[in-house]
């Protein structure tokens, strides 16, 4: 059986806690590699001549290395593929699962900084999103009125939109509409997120 030990580089308070909640959504078998961005550890040259970029998070395994949360949150909901909770490669949804995941990279994550900077898109034609309004019309279409994004059930999906959608919320970068309150409520109400949450608080109490 294929090995799927993943060092993980985190930082408390910042994008890579939704991996973490993944993690712990999977039962991985992972090791935590700290950097605490406060004293720019993840500006270290350690860090750096792993990921030139500096950023979290990362993760490493079997030798290769994994950054950008979107391929992260695929690459772990495929490394441990039978928690199912990511579609097969032969499931009708693979195709939106793996859309959707692109597209809060590709899309949200632009639009929203643009928005928080107070930034214009630029042309429409220069985008990589269009419009902020486009873009928050397509998720709420997509969600409508079912619990998660694919419908009934949780995939790794759900934990990147669901916790995306609880910081943009609470830092008032998202239109506050009723379904996307309710879907981060949701997510955030799961054991893996409050575990990961406590993980964060003790990581911070422990400075």
């Amino acid at each position: 059986m294929t090995d799927r030990h993943v060092r993980f580089y985190h930082s408390p308070q910042s994008r890579s806690r939704g991996v973490l909640a993944l993690l712990e959504e999977l039962g991985a078998d992972y090791a935590l590699e700290v950097l605490d961005q406060r004293k720019e550890q993840q500006r270290s040259a350690e860090y750096l001549q792993l990921n030139p970029l500096g950023k979290v998070p990362a993760i490493v395994h079997d030798g290769a290395l994994v950054t950008e949360q979107v391929a992260i949150y695929i690459y772990l909901a495929d490394l441990y593929a039978d928690r199912g909770i990511a579609p097969a490669l032969d499931d009708p949804r693979r195709g939106p699962y793996l859309r959707w995941m692109a597209f809060y990279g590709s899309c949200f994550e632009p639009a929203i900084i643009d928005r928080a900077q107070q930034r214009e898109p630029g042309p429409h034609a220069m985008s990589p999103y269009g419009t902020f309004d486009a873009v928050i019309d397509a998720i709420a279409a997509q969600l409508g009125d079912q619990p998660y994004l694919l419908g009934e059930s949780f995939t790794a999906l759900d934990m990147l939109w669901g916790t995306a959608l609880g910081w943009t919320l609470a830092f008032g970068l998202l239109p506050e509409r009723d379904a996307f309150k309710a879907y981060a409520e949701r997510v955030g109400a799961r054991e893996s997120v409050a575990r990961a949450s406590a993980i964060d608080e003790e990581l911070l109490g422990a400075d």
